[in-house]
């Protein structure tokens, strides 16, 4: 019989990792299997325009190094894949099946441009556009069918008008507003389940027990809380951990070599010194020694994560490759 305690990294495969990724998939790691847990990798690539297949072995091969292990992923079978979205979708038509029969969801003929976004897991509400009106919501069966003959609609979950408040193991109380975000899309015009509705489905199905993922999604919890208990779902706990960010405070992006992981080891920094300078930004150990990463099992404790943005120091790469070079220090 399996562990009661379930967690996950689901990383969109857009890119080669960042380190920013990896600390969210070591920390992940940690929280799970300290409490002697399962851990499943879970591969979100849902949106067709975001997805290359190219990173899903780099991907992989990036978690093993850094010593990541799954009990379920992609090319390990278990009892609740396939474990790519992809391979989902029957699942997410479902819950979108069940959302319309309890009259949950509204057709909305917005543009498409305004559609785009949701799709994708968004870093933070405000990447999603401005508040939804909720113009669409309140059209006559005759005004939506009208418009149904002239374009396909997306559909939108109805926020209930009480607000919502969850205690994250990180953050602690994080009370929200009514009707924060506004109505939001669970099911795009050009026919691709939202990011919401997926996330959901897949982690309630998974029977993943505990979530720890970056603050950018700090603001979606409500969202997916409130699909959780439309569709009779247990949610899990969530963890909210800060963002890496450059010395200057900016986000970190694929697109920047430098800061992969595929790139530290090709300039040959190990997989300890990067695990330790990691633990060290996140506030697991007090200087940034090279470790391993099943050594920071014993003594993890999620209180001690820092709850300020994670600045990198400017010279952390030259940190990293002096430490290549001096084994006494990083």
């Amino acid at each position: 019989m399996g562990s009661s305690v379930r967690g996950r990294f689901a990383p969109t495969p857009s890119g080669y990792m960042h380190i920013g990724n990896a600390l969210s998939a070591i920390l992940a790691w940690l929280q799970v299997r300290c409490l002697h847990g399962e851990f499943i990798l879970r591969i979100e690539d849902l949106d067709v325009e975001r997805f290359d297949p190219r990173y899903v072995d780099a991907l992989m091969e990036d978690l093993k190094w850094l010593g990541v292990d799954w009990d379920e992923g992609p090319d390990v079978p278990g009892p609740y894949g396939p474990y790519r979205q992809q391979d989902r979708a029957h699942l997410y038509e479902q819950a979108f099946a069940a959302l319309k029969a309890k009259d949950l969801l509204y057709p909305c003929f917005c543009s498409r441009k305004d559609l785009r976004t949701p799709a994708s897991a968004p870093h933070g509400l405000t990447s999603e556009g401005p508040v939804y009106s909720g113009s669409c919501r309140y059209l006559s069966n005759q005004e939506r069918a009208r418009r149904a003959v002239q374009k396909p609609p997306a559909w939108r979950f109805m926020l209930p008008h009480e607000g919502m408040t969850f205690h994250d193991l990180v953050q602690g109380p994080k009370p929200f507003p009514p009707g924060a975000g506004g109505d939001f899309i669970v099911y795009r015009a050009d026919g691709v389940f939202s990011y919401q509705l997926a996330v959901v489905v897949d982690d309630a199905k998974m029977r993943i027990t505990h979530v720890l993922r970056g603050d950018d999604l700090l603001d979606s919890t409500p969202r997916q809380l409130y699909l959780y208990r439309a569709l009779g779902l247990t949610p899990p706990s969530f963890a909210h951990i800060p963002m890496v960010c450059s010395a200057s405070g900016a986000r970190l992006a694929k697109r920047d070599n430098s800061i992969t992981v595929r790139s530290l080891r090709e300039q040959g920094v190990s997989p300890e010194r990067v695990v330790g300078y990691l633990a060290w930004l996140a506030g697991l150990i007090v200087r940034p020694e090279a470790v391993r990463l099943c050594e920071l099992i014993p003594d993890f404790d999620l209180s001690r994560v820092v709850h300020q943005p994670i600045l990198l120091q400017k010279d952390w790469l030259e940190t990293l490759l002096k430490g290549k070079r001096d084994v006494s220090a990083l």
